[in-house]
């Protein structure tokens, strides 16, 4: 998205509308997050049939839920009768079946409509075509991933891809084995930002000298300006006095069985669009999602994963927790200073990139391609 008047050292961003218009967040709703594959919710965190959590995705409900079979499933969150929501908490257990609080139309966990009052008098209802509208699903790395289009897109190119974009290859990311590992903390940030503020803010590290003092400390190469995640395969290196990636730099816990050799003393940034992200390290793995609520919040939720081992015995993680806690907390405080000036007149027709956050005008592109169709 360059302009002819601007030196070659810049382009310019998006207009400042992008990041406040509520029509500019319905198109994204219903051309990207409900057509993509969006990341809903850690597999293990349903382990047992019954057990559901309730997302949003674009404008829609959906409910994962651990099926009687032990399978995930994902289905709209709306009652085929009247269209009540059938789950109102985000969490929770059902034993055998959902219940619709309104009339008591009842799906089992397969989303078969099985029963309602007075059912056995209406022999003409097909209680799988009036059962929960189902919705795609697709587990990798340990989370559930579903996509609302009638026909989604590759998982293989657009998740997967990304990935192989980013290391060169998959056989890189199954090393750290995300699927076994156990949720050891997980943070929820309620961000008074557009979720593109959050995701540009992830792709660059010019800021990084100026808001990020103890990432700079444990990866020194990043107060040079430059993003790691921009060069494939390329992962930054600890600094020579750096044991663990902590917030002091102290020692972490042992290197993740599968990590290879040239993967040690390294951290990997990765962004899967629309709304994760994806932290790699020796001993641990970081992962991002994010949940749109409006133009001008998001909600994103923050898994600090580990080996099973390092969380059932008990051992503190606080100290690699901290690290990218204060990260988040720094990059949010950020976004949330930027929101309010993407209304001001001095930002109508945007800002600019400069050389070390020209691959941001990628995503730019990418975006206005996806709401022009």
């Amino acid at each position: 998205m360059t302009t002819t008047d601007l030196p070659a050292s810049l382009i310019s961003t998006l207009p400042g509308h992008y990041y406040t218009d509520p029509t500019v967040f319905a198109l994204e709703q219903a051309r990207i997050f409900e057509t993509m594959w969006f990341c809903a919710v850690r597999s293990a965190d349903l382990p047992t049939p019954g057990k559901f959590r309730k997302v949003q995705v674009g404008r829609e409900s959906v409910l994962v839920v651990r099926s009687r079979d032990g399978q995930l499933r994902a289905f709209l969150n709306i009652c085929r009768h009247r269209g009540a929501q059938i789950c109102t908490e985000d969490v929770g257990e059902v034993k055998r079946a959902f219940q619709c609080p309104y009339h008591a139309w009842t799906y089992d966990l397969e989303g078969k409509l099985i029963a309602a009052p007075n059912l056995t008098k209406m022999p003409d209802i097909d209680r799988v075509r009036y059962g929960l509208v189902p919705v795609h699903l697709r587990e990798w790395l340990g989370y559930a991933w579903v996509s609302l289009a009638a026909e989604p897109p590759s998982f293989e190119h657009d998740v997967m891809g990304t990935i192989t974009e980013r290391l060169g290859d998959l056989e890189s990311i199954d090393h750290y084995e995300l699927d076994s590992l156990t949720v050891g903390r997980r943070i929820t940030y309620d961000v008074k930002a557009n979720w593109k503020l959050i995701v540009e803010n992830f792709m660059e590290c010019y800021h990084c000298a100026t808001i990020h003092p103890e990432l700079t400390e444990v990866l020194p190469e990043f107060a040079d300006g430059y993003a790691a995640q921009f060069y494939v395969g390329h992962g930054a290196e600890f600094g020579e006095d750096v044991q663990g990636f902590t917030v002091d730099g102290s020692e972490g816990f042992d290197r993740l069985p599968g990590v290879a050799e040239d993967q040690d003393r390294r951290y990997y940034a990765i962004t899967v669009r629309p709304t994760v992200f994806v932290n790699l390290v020796p001993d641990h793995v970081i992962f991002h999602r994010m949940f749109p609520v409006s133009a001008d919040r998001t909600i994103v939720e923050c898994d600090w994963l580990y080996t099973r081992e390092v969380v059932q015995s008990g051992k503190d993680v606080s100290r690699s927790v901290e690290l990218f806690h204060r990260v988040n907390e720094q990059d949010f405080e950020a976004c949330e200073r930027t929101q309010p000036a993407m209304s001001s007149r001095a930002y109508v027709n945007g800002g600019v990139l400069v050389p070390s956050e020209h691959h941001i005008g990628e995503f730019h592109d990418w975006l206005t391609q996806r709401l022009s169709h």
